[in-house]
């Protein structure tokens, strides 16, 4: 088997690894490396470890990262190499509703791990601290919003518009802060717009699949103009492979998927397919309802991946349209996994951010 690490790096934590994105990441850790995986995640409302199944080279450490104790004791039994810090709060709907679990859980908890991971770094022999790294990874929602023309790059200047991106803006400006304070080995990523299977059903593209296939209104915000970048989980996954083994330190990197859609535009998209997949339901776009913005709603995302192309060969490999016909068939095939989970959350698809 070609190992993705660095023989160095046989120890892997990840944060957040029972979530969408650090889910993908443990799988393709598991499959592709040799290296122990350590999952770091509070088990909250979106984590689910069924996408892992069982394996002895995964173990998970069931640690909310605001305990600053818990953390620290979590890092030492990890003796991580690579770190992949994913544990966050990231849905925007939820932190309008309660901004204040987003502060603790990505602002403070985030400290809390730096504080950790710096005492267990400054303690690893020489060999092992020169190989070190701490791979943090954050969105660009960061950027704020763009207009009509132009993308984020790594020079874009924060600018934050809503309770989560801003206390994910925070925590990009801590670990940066560690680096350039405490020589902390860094690299941050900041992605757009993630989708593909697993993903917890309240984020547009399983909201929009599963509201259609039981005939219920599809909510559409507003106008429905609003542009993101939509990156495959598996395309993100490479990214975070790259950054964290071959990024220069103190850098960051922009990751999205030359995938602009409007969210009418990826709404009409999923409906044209389970016109094909379920056709006793079309047409389904006659399902979509426009329903009141919500707050602070950034008008467009793009993302520039210049940097991480140039440096260290990276491209989406996905196209969007397929990719997203797999993710649509995806969770037609795995519609007993949705209801499941929604029951655990105790969330039944309702609209959520409303002030």
């Amino acid at each position: 088997m070609h190992d993705l690490l660095p023989q160095p790096l046989s120890r892997v934590l990840v944060t957040g690894g029972a979530g969408f994105i650090g889910g993908a990441l443990v799988r393709r850790l598991l499959v592709e490396s040799s290296a122990m995986v350590f999952n770091l995640d509070k088990l909250s409302y979106a984590s689910d470890l069924t996408s892992i199944g069982s394996n002895p080279r995964h173990q998970l450490l069931q640690v909310d990262l605001v305990d600053p104790e818990a953390t620290m004791a979590a890092i030492k039994r990890a003796d991580p190499d690579l770190v992949f810090h994913l544990a966050a709060e990231s849905h925007v709907d939820r932190s309008i509703s309660g901004p204040g679990a987003f502060i603790e859980s990505n602002i403070s908890g985030t400290f809390n791990l730096l504080q950790a991971v710096r005492a267990h770094w400054e303690q690893l022999p020489k060999e092992r601290q020169e190989h070190f790294r701490f791979h943090h990874i954050s969105t660009d929602e960061v950027f704020g919003s763009l207009g009509p023309t132009g993308c984020f790059s790594e020079t874009t200047p924060y600018d934050p518009r809503s309770p989560y991106s801003a206390s994910k803006a925070a925590s990009d400006h801590l670990v940066s802060a560690w680096h350039h304070t405490y020589g902390l080995p860094v690299v941050l990523t900041n992605c757009s717009n993630n989708y593909g299977p697993w993903q917890f059903p309240e984020k547009l593209i399983p909201v929009v699949i599963l509201k259609a296939v039981a005939g219920e209104p599809i909510p559409l915000y507003g106008d429905g103009a609003n542009v993101r970048d939509w990156l495959y989980v598996e395309d993100h996954v490479e990214a975070l492979l790259l950054a964290a083994t071959r990024g220069r330190l103190g850098e960051s990197y922009c990751v999205g998927g030359h995938g602009e859609r409007s969210n009418k535009q990826v709404v009409q998209t999923i409906c044209s397919l389970l016109d094909e997949l379920r056709p006793q339901g079309a047409p389904h776009a006659g399902l979509i309802t426009p329903v009141a913005d919500r707050p602070g709603h950034d008008r467009r995302y793009a993302i520039d991946p210049t940097r991480i192309s140039s440096e260290l060969g990276w491209r989406p490999a996905h196209a969007f349209e397929q990719s997203l016909a797999t993710t649509v068939n995806w969770y037609l095939d795995n519609l007993a996994w949705c209801e499941k989970v929604r029951e655990q959350a105790g969330y039944r698809g309702n609209r959520l951010g409303i002030i």
